[in-house]
């Protein structure tokens, strides 16, 4: 009786310690997000003059690495951690020796005087692309992750997806087609912010509780914006004053997207294959409990009983956190400038957007034209189409639709599509596009009409 009341207590305070870290939401410097965000924030706050410095040794460091693994040295090989995270295959050697490529330009300012303007160095680091990459996301990704993954054994390892999975199995698994558990990661996401969704989903895949389908979708289906970048996107366009209505339609497009976008391919076609076999919770509840809450506490406390102390907590946190350094960031500078590159200093996007003006004609969405510009370039980075609408775009109407599916679009490169770019979840580029665009025309069927009821 003693040892089950210290393992009902190794679940219940540790998983309680991780839903407050990262999962309820607080206010902040008038700001809402949650206190995982915040402690970074802080940390970010006190040493900020040394993470650029910082972000180029990991990000060289990582490539100069990957290189050598592509000889696959002893050394690496018979170490799993540098295994894992250095030797990989060309096409991620060569991203990763972009990433360290273009963070040195940027960070030694190569050609940043804008008497260079238009040339090609300057339009892939200067402020718009690669100074922003640098100085606004990859600054700000290297303390969440590390502060993020030391703190993500709270919620992993003492029984709390476990726990949901089972309460949950009866919902997600039909409606969603995949575990219960992924109800962690979502609110997660729509609560914190979705760079700790895809964290939590990668972690999870690796370690063989989801499919390569289920990882899939959720990591491009659940790992939402957070509230608190949602307020950014709508306060640019200068809407702030339609908050309530606007997340709430926000939420009813990323259910329906997330019931619609898995039943149909790519992620239809993606195998229910396992990293590692045997760790996935089963579909239904096995004999001998007599409800779901029975049966999701004993695989908690199952889960407990597997817990090897503080030493074994902190290899998984840096495990977590070294795999995210040296993987993702090298990805998100690769991947990131050349995406804002092209969308601030040429017309593709523009053309690429053109198809969408003749539904946006016919869901009479007032300045089609200019609407339609902004549908694609979502595809780099969230915020930008919501400043294209903020100087091009006169109507309420269109600005509010362009702030909700800017939101909804979800995969946009700099952040959380570079993040599964760089991460395991078996999910190709083109793939992200398709999934992208999907998500952009089921956004635009529901947000148009409901602005036509508002405006």
């Amino acid at each position: 009786m003693e040892k089950k009341r210290r393992n009902i207590a190794g679940f219940i305070v540790p998983s309680v310690i991780g839903i407050i870290l990262f999962m309820i939401p607080v206010k902040f410097n008038g700001d809402w997000t949650v206190i995982v965000k915040i402690i970074a924030d802080y940390i970010g706050g006190w040493i900020g003059g040394v993470l650029p410095l910082l972000c180029l040794i990991i990000i060289t460091v990582s490539a100069v690495l990957s290189a050598i693994g592509l000889a696959k040295p002893g050394f690496m090989m018979r170490n799993p951690l540098l295994k894992d995270t250095f030797v990989t295959t060309v096409p991620w050697v060569v991203v990763r020796v972009l990433g360290a490529i273009f963070i040195w330009l940027t960070y030694f300012e190569v050609h940043a005087d804008d008497s260079f303007e238009g040339d090609i160095i300057w339009m892939l680091t200067s402020s718009g692309a690669g100074g922003f990459v640098l100085s606004d996301l990859v600054t700000v990704l290297v303390i969440i992750f590390a502060i993020a993954s030391l703190l993500l054994p709270l919620l992993l390892d003492f029984g709390l997806l476990e726990y949901i999975g089972a309460l949950l199995m009866r919902i997600m698994r039909p409606v969603f087609k995949i575990p219960g558990r992924a109800a962690v990661d979502c609110v997660t996401s729509w609560i914190g912010d979705g760079t700790l969704g895809v964290m939590l989903t990668c972690n999870q895949y690796e370690e063989g509780y989801y499919s390569a389908r289920e990882a899939a979708v959720i990591a491009t289906t659940f790992s939402a914006v957070s509230i608190t970048f949602s307020i950014v996107v709508l306060s640019t366009v200068d809407m702030l004053s339609y908050f309530g209505v606007y997340y709430l339609i926000i939420c009813l497009i990323g259910i329906v997207c997330a019931i619609i976008c898995p039943r149909i391919p790519p992620l239809s076609r993606k195998k229910d294959t396992y990293l590692v076999e045997g760790r996935a919770m089963p579909e239904t509840m096995p004999e001998g409990y007599s409800s779901l809450h029975e049966y999701g506490l004993d695989l908690a406390m199952k889960k407990v009983g597997e817990f090897r102390g503080v030493g074994h907590f902190l290899e998984n946190g840096m495990k977590n956190a070294v795999g995210m350094w040296f993987g993702v960031l090298p990805t998100v500078m690769a991947v990131a400038p050349v995406a804002l590159a092209i969308a601030n200093n040429t017309p593709i996007f523009d053309y690429l957007g053109m198809p969408f003006k003749p539904l946006l004609d016919l869901l009479q969405v007032p300045e089609a034209g200019a609407v339609a510009s902004t549908m694609i370039v979502g595809f780099t980075d969230m915020l930008t189409p919501a400043i294209i609408a903020s100087e091009l775009i006169t109507s309420e109407m269109s600005k509010f639709i362009v702030a909700v599916v800017s939101v909804t679009q979800l995969l946009y490169l700099s952040e959380v599509g570079g993040l599964i770019l760089g991460s395991k979840i078996p999910v190709k580029l083109w793939e992200m596009f398709v999934i992208f665009l999907e998500r952009t025309i089921i956004s635009l069927l529901i947000a148009c009409p409901l602005a036509h009821l508002l405006f």
